[in-house]
C-alpha cells in the first residue's frame, strides 16, 4: 500500500493507495506499514526565511541589483568580482576575499549565490559556496547553475526563492515524517512527478505547487463529476506520479560530435539526480531531451533540457 497525504488544510487527509487503485480514505497513524508516503502540499512564501545573496559578476545600477523588486526582510546582498562569459572565457578573477568577509557578518545561514555564465560553467558558484560553508558552518547553500536558466536575474531569483523555501521545507519534512515513523517519503513536484525527502529538502522550490498539480492529476483520474474533496484529490494524485528531476544547461559544442559528448554528460547528470529524487537506480531512464541553438550568441551554443524518470515507489 502507498499513502497519499495532502497538507495545507485543518489536517492533514490520507488516502490508501493499492496498486495504483484508490482504496479510499486511511488513519495516517493506521497506515505506518505503507511501502511509501506521497505528500502534496503548496509551499506558502509567507514563510519564507531571509537569504544572504551572493551575485558574482560587475557592478549594476541597484534597479538591477540582488534583492531588487523583493519585499523589505527579505535578506541582505552583495555583488562580488567574478564570472565567466556564455562562452566560458573569465571576466575577471573571483574576488574570494570579499566573499568571505560578507560570509562571516551578514548573520544569515541560508545562502543564494549566482554567478554570470554559471549555466556554461560553474566554477566561480562553487568556490562562492565553498568559501561560505568554511566561513558559516551548517549554511544552506542554493547554487543558480542547478536551476539552469539562461538569464541571471531569472536563475538569480529562482536560487533566492529556493534558499528562502529551505527551512520551512524542513520543518515540513519533519513534521511529516514525525508522523509516519520509518515510511519513506516523496513529495509532489509542481507539475510532474515525485522527488525524496532528501531532494525536497534542498529542493523545495521544484515543489512549490506541489498540491495543485496533484489535485489536478488525482481529479483526471477519479472523474471530476464524482463529487471528490479536493484534499482528497490531491492525495490521490500525489501517489499516481513517478520520481522526477530536469537538468537545464547551456552547452558548447563544435560540432555534432562533440554536441553528443556534452549531452551524454547532461544526461548522465540528470541520471544521477533522478536517483537522488528517489528512482531506483535500475529504474532511472532519460524521458525526454530538448536542444535549441541560441543564435542571437556565437556559433556552437545550445540550451538544453533532460527529463529523466524512474520507477514509482
Amino acid at each position: 500500500m502507498i499513502l497519499g497525504v495532502a497538507l495545507g488544510g485543518r489536517a492533514p487527509v490520507a488516502v490508501a493507495v493499492r496498486d495504483g487503485a484508490f482504496a479510499g480514505p486511511a488513519d495516517p497513524r493506521a497506515a505506518r506499514a505503507a511501502r511509501a508516503a506521497c505528500v502534496a502540499v503548496d509551499l506558502e512564501p509567507a514563510g519564507a526565511a531571509p537569504v544572504a545573496v551572493i551575485r558574482v559578476g560587475g557592478p549594476c545600477p541597484p534597479v538591477l541589483g540582488p534583492l531588487a523588486g523583493w519585499p523589505g526582510g527579505s535578506g541582505v546582498a552583495t555583488i562580488v568580482r567574478g564570472g565567466h562569459s556564455l562562452t566560458g572565457r573569465p571576466l575577471a578573477p573571483l574576488d574570494t576575499d570579499a566573499v568571505r568577509r560578507f560570509a562571516a557578518g551578514c548573520g544569515l545561514t541560508d545562502f543564494a549565490v549566482t554567478a554570470t555564465g554559471s549555466p556554461v560553467l560553474a566554477d566561480h558558484e562553487l568556490a562562492v559556496a565553498a568559501v561560505v560553508s568554511a566561513e558559516v558552518p551548517g549554511a544552506r547553500i542554493t547554487l543558480s547553475y542547478e536551476f539552469g536558466r539562461p538569464g541571471l536575474r531569472e536563475r538569480e531569483g529562482d536560487a533566492i526563492r529556493n534558499a528562502a523555501l529551505g527551512q520551512a521545507a524542513g520543518r515540513l519534512a519533519d513534521e511529516v515524517a514525525a508522523r509516519l515513523p520509518g515510511v519513506p517519503l516523496y513529495f509532489a513536484r509542481s507539475g510532474s512527478g515525485l522527488v525524496s525527502e532528501h531532494y525536497f529538502r534542498r529542493y523545495p522550490l521544484a515543489c512549490l505547487r506541489g498540491a495543485a498539480a496533484s489535485h489536478a492529476r488525482g481529479l483526471a483520474a477519479l472523474g471530476e463529476a464524482a463529487g471528490v474533496p479536493g484534499p482528497v484529490a490531491a492525495a490521490y494524485g500525489a501517489t499516481l506520479a513517478v520520481p522526477e528531476a530536469q537538468v537545464e544547461r547551456i552547452v558548447q559544442a563544435r560540432g555534432r560530435a562533440e554536441l553528443d559528448r556534452v549531452l551524454q554528460d547532461v544526461r548522465d547528470e540528470v541520471l544521477t539526480r533522478v536517483v537522488s529524487a528517489g528512482a531506483a537506480p535500475g529504474s532511472a531512464a532519460i524521458a525526454e531531451t530538448t536542444v535549441n541553438p541560441l543564435s542571437y550568441l556565437p556559433d556552437g551554443l545550445y540550451r538544453v533540457l533532460v527529463t529523466a524518470r524512474g520507477a514509482a515507489p
